[in-house]
């Protein structure tokens, strides 16, 4: 069996950085944000969708509006959760559609902030989640995206707590900076190998 790895974290967590190390260790990654946002422009059935459910005018020029749908969603919690009903389960088809056509790799896994609460965990066989200190998440926030101390801060309040994802996971990689990460990987997809009864390389 070709195990199908599901990599989560919070804001800042570092959980880019784990499927960069999956990529150069030829594991091919799915990045769901990124295919999420060019599903919304190429998919025929999720642009019906969002017409019927936003208007008309959420595509301008055949591409989604994304500041007027930032708009219209995040300043309503139902309108919100419609949304995403429509559009995770769409990106999780597409995935499994893509891990099926992985067949050079032992593994193959996807990239998500919302492994769990978009119901992606059900379309992975195990979970890893990347952690971090919070004060270390919010540098990091503050560093890449230029933004402030209560941006980051507000930006991490609207995601699920790191508590909540680590019980849920299956595996938790430590990335504080302190203890060095690559080791970690080896050991999880040494234990995912075990698992699923790969010969370890």
């Amino acid at each position: 069996m070709r195990p199908r790895i599901g990599i989560t974290g919070g804001i800042g967590s570092g959980k880019s950085v784990v499927a960069s190390l999956l990529r150069i260790m030829e594991i091919p990654v799915y990045d769901a944000d990124e295919q999420s946002k060019r599903l919304l422009n190429s998919s025929a059935e999720l642009r019906a969708q969002l017409t019927d459910l936003l208007g008309p005018e959420i595509y301008r020029n055949d591409m989604l509006d994304r500041r007027l749908m930032a708009s219209l969603i995040f300043s309503d919690a139902e309108l919100l959760r419609k949304v995403g009903e429509l559009v995770h389960p769409a990106v999780g088809r597409h995935f499994l559609e893509w891990a099926s056509q992985q067949t050079a790799s032992e593994a193959c896994a996807i990239e998500s902030a919302i492994l769990f609460e978009s119901g992606f965990r059900t379309t992975v066989d195990v979970s890893l989640m990347v952690t971090a200190p919070v004060e270390l998440r919010i540098r990091r926030v503050m560093s890449r995206d230029g933004s402030d101390r209560q941006q980051a801060e507000q930006r991490m309040r609207h995601q699920m707590p790191e508590a909540e994802k680590v019980k849920l996971a299956d595996y938790v990689i430590v990335n504080d900076d302190i203890q060095a990460v690559i080791p970690q990987l080896e050991n999880i997809l040494s234990r995912i190998k075990d698992r699923f009864g790969l010969h370890n390389n």
